[in-house]
């Protein structure tokens, strides 16, 4: 089996093999990033072949050093875009829309620049999740990152699913503690 510095070599001489290899070691890893955001087997198929494709056109001249974070990256970026442009047409009908629900009450106001803002936001929840204990740490990413279904994360943490909801409830009060803390406005 080839690791992941081989792949990007292959993605690096343009050769088609590097997808495949791809498919083959992080193929069901994708679909289920990309299954937790979107719901529909056939939407994830298709943002899981966009993923591929994405990535045969970034590497060159991106060249990273651990492949899966980067493609998971790319996978959840597409899902996400999709979710949006359900929402221009008015198809709330996943779980994504659920879960900004849930953090809508941690959100910030708008400023002019949003993206700058956006940046230190996303650094300021980073720096936030580093103080939590490992087990809190990683409930919260694998509901609000990954978009996992709360079954899930209490099976794979070894909780409960009314824990995990309360955890996550606890969480998000934290988390808009601290984002008041750091000056921002809830």
């Amino acid at each position: 089996m080839m690791n992941d510095t081989d792949i990007v070599e292959l993605f690096w001489e343009r050769d088609e093999g590097a997808i495949v290899e791809c498919r083959g070691r992080y193929g069901a890893y994708l679909t289920r990033v990309v299954m937790n955001i979107l719901g529909c087997l056939e939407d994830c198929e298709e943002c899981v072949n966009d993923t591929y494709l994405a990535a045969w056109r970034s590497i060159p001249p991106n060249r990273p050093q651990q492949l899966l974070p980067y493609l998971a990256k790319i996978s959840r970026r597409i899902a996400i875009d999709r979710i949006r442009r359900m929402n221009r047409e008015k198809r709330r009908d996943t779980e994504y829309w659920q879960l900004l629900s849930e953090l809508s009450e941690v959100a910030y106001e708008d400023s002019t620049a949003e993206q700058v803002e956006a940046q230190v936001l996303a650094e300021t929840v980073n720096t936030f999740l580093y103080t939590l204990p490992i087990t809190d740490r990683t409930v919260f990413i694998r509901r609000y990152y990954y978009m996992e279904p709360i079954g899930t994360i209490a099976r794979n943490v070894g909780m409960r699913e009314a824990g995990v909801k309360t955890m996550l409830f606890r969480l998000r009060g934290r988390l808009r503690e601290y984002l008041r803390k750091e000056g921002y406005k809830l």
